[in-house]
């Protein structure tokens, strides 16, 4: 078995039923047909050219994750195979999202990205937004995505106290999301939110996944764990 291998074995054990996204930014395909044949498919790239690269290179059955912050003029490019995108943090970018999905004839999964950590570089909705926006008329017309949960970072910092109050402020914000979607199921005439869902908490990466997943994230965000440091001479737009 090799070290990747045995690496994404011992994250999954650590994670249960949590599903593991392996990190592969500027990692070489090399790496990532060894995380394959482990029998790893979900994949998160931050790079748009990287990520459509890798998607034309690599087995097709493949689910490719972009994690990272996604200019709109650069949804066309991943929109035809995408098969999910964590980190929309604006309405106009779900937007745009909609509209490629019409070109393409096909509905785009979305995870709405909270901000919740200290640092302001970090991009997302604020808990109040979330709210705002799942209970307005302009979501509900956006019929070629759906919205699957929420994804977050939290702080980077050795505060462990500090990160596990963001954690649990953003499990709190998805359970009162998933309790407005069933008031609005439970109405036949008003079930009109049918591109939202809360099945995805995309929260944790190699830092803190473990602390991620005690605190309700049924989804981790892996990297140098898996395929060591990264190499960053190496990134792409």
């Amino acid at each position: 078995m090799s070290s990747i291998a045995k690496n994404i074995e011992a994250i999954k054990q650590k994670i249960g039923d949590a599903t593991l996204i392996a990190v592969s930014k500027t990692k070489p395909n090399e790496m990532l047909v060894e995380a394959y044949d482990a029998g790893q498919l979900d994949f998160g790239e931050n790079y748009v050219q990287e990520l459509v690269d890798k998607h034309e290179a690599l087995p097709k059955d493949i689910r490719w994750h972009m994690i990272g912050h996604l200019q709109s003029n650069k949804v066309k490019y991943i929109a035809p195979f995408i098969h999910l995108i964590h980190g929309v943090d604006s309405l106009k970018l779900l937007q745009e999202i909609n509209k490629q999905g019409i070109k393409n004839n096909r509905v785009i999964d979305c995870l709405l990205q909270v901000h919740i950590a200290q640092e302001e570089t970090k991009f997302g909705f604020d808990p109040h937004e979330i709210l705002e926006l799942i209970n307005s008329d302009e979501l509900k017309k956006l019929d070629h995505v759906c919205i699957k949960g929420l994804m977050t970072m939290g702080s980077n910092t050795e505060d462990v106290t500090q990160v596990e109050r963001e954690f649990k402020q953003v499990r709190e914000l998805f359970d009162k999301v998933s309790s407005k979607i069933s008031e609005v199921g439970s109405d036949t005439e008003k079930s009109t939110i049918l591109n939202l869902t809360t099945e995805i908490l995309s929260m944790g990466m190699s830092g803190d996944f473990e602390l991620a997943v005690k605190c309700g994230s049924n989804m981790v965000r892996v990297g140098s764990l898996i395929f060591g440091e990264r190499n960053y001479s190496s990134k792409t737009a």
